[in-house]
C-alpha cells in the first residue's frame, strides 16, 4: 500500500481501457484497508470544516461506472465521517418532464454545490454522452431544434457536447468549484458475479432489473464511449481518474486518498482570521461569559 501511487490512476494523456487494469494488488487485508480509508475520512472531515468557514470554494465529485461498479457504496463510506450538511448527493437518472423542457446541462448546473460544501454525482453530466449514444434515440427527448429523428445526429453533435461539457467544466472551476472526476473501471467478469450475488441473494434482489442485463450487452461499445469521453474531458482543471474497481474495499480507499490529496493542494483554503476588534477583546469576552 505504501508504494501505492495515486498518479497513476490520473489521466494526462490518451488511455486505452482494454489495456488498464480493473485490480490492483496490494499485500494488505480488508480490514488494514478499513483503517486506512478512515484516517482518510478523519483528515476530509478536518479538510471540509476548513472548507466551509473559508467560504470560497465548492466540490464537485463526479462518479461514472458500469453497473455493480460499487459507486453507491463508495459515496456512503468516503464520505460517512463528514458533515451530512455539507455533502448533498445527487443520482442523475432518466430526465423527468421539468428537465427535458430544459437544455440537457440544466440539471447539473443546479446541482453545483455551494461554497464550502461538497455534491457528489452519482451518474453525471457524462450520461448525455455515454447511454445516448449507446441509445440515440434517447436524444429525440430533447426535442432539439434539427433533430427530428436518429439520422439527424451526426459525429459534429457528439463532438459539440463534448466542447459544451468542457466549457461547463471550465467557467465553474474559474467561479471556485473544484472538479474530481472518477471513472470506477469495472471487468465483466466481475459484473456477472455481482449481478449473480444480487439475484442469489435475497436481501440485494430489489437491486436488480433485467435492464441489467439488456445494458450489459452492450458492454463493448460502453467502454468504447467511456475511453472517448474520458481522453476527450480530462483536463488539468478537472481531471478523470480511472480507478480500478473489482475489489471495493480498495476503489473507495484510492478515491478517499485522490480527494483528500487534491484538496490539501489548495493551500489557500484556511480558517478565517478574526477581526482585530474580536481579538483585541477575546479576555473582554471571556471574562463576560465566566
Amino acid at each position: 500500500m505504501k508504494n501505492l501511487n495515486l498518479e497513476y490512476f490520473r489521466v494526462v494523456e490518451p488511455i486505452d481501457l482494454m489495456k488498464m487494469p480493473t485490480k490492483v494488488e496490494v499485500d494488505i487485508d480488508d480490514e488494514k484497508k478499513e483503517k486506512k480509508l478512515n484516517k482518510v475520512r478523519n483528515k476530509m472531515s478536518e479538510l471540509q470544516d476548513t472548507m466551509y468557514a473559508h467560504n470560497r470554494y465548492g466540490v464537485l465529485i463526479c462518479l461514472q461506472g458500469m453497473d455493480t461498479s460499487g459507486k453507491d457504496s463508495l459515496i456512503r463510506e468516503v464520505f460517512k465521517e463528514m458533515n451530512p450538511r455539507g455533502v448533498v448527493v445527487h443520482s442523475f437518472k432518466t430526465p423527468n418532464s421539468t428537465e427535458l423542457e430544459h437544455d440537457y446541462l440544466w440539471r447539473h448546473y443546479i446541482a453545483l454545490p455551494e461554497r464550502g460544501k461538497f455534491s457528489v454525482f452519482n451518474r453525471t453530466h457524462y450520461e448525455n454522452v455515454l447511454v445516448t449514444r449507446v441509445h440515440p434515440e434517447y436524444i429525440l427527448n430533447e426535442n432539439l431544434p434539427g433533430i427530428e429523428k436518429v439520422e439527424d445526429i451526426k459525429e459534429e453533435f457528439w463532438e459539440k457536447r463534448f466542447d459544451q461539457m468542457n466549457n461547463f467544466e471550465k467557467h465553474i472551476t474559474e467561479n471556485g468549484t473544484i472538479v474530481l472526476k472518477f471513472f470506477l473501471h469495472l471487468s465483466k467478469e466481475e459484473q456477472r458475479e455481482r449481478l449473480l450475488r444480487r439475484l442469489e441473494e435475497g436481501k440485494h434482489n430489489w437491486k436488480f432489473s433485467p435492464g441489467d442485463l439488456k445494458e450489459r450487452d452492450e458492454w463493448d461499445d460502453y467502454q468504447k464511449f467511456y475511453q472517448e469521453a474520458i481522453n476527450k474531458s480530462s483536463k488539468a482543471h478537472a481531471p478523470w481518474f480511472v480507478v480500478p474497481a473489482d475489489d471495493k474495499e480498495l476503489a473507495r480507499y484510492i478515491v478517499g486518498k485522490i480527494i483528500l490529496n487534491e484538496m490539501e493542494k489548495y493551500t489557500d483554503i484556511k480558517n478565517p482570521e478574526l477581526e482585530e476588534e474580536i481579538k483585541a477583546n477575546i479576555k473582554l469576552y471571556i471574562d463576560k461569559l465566566s
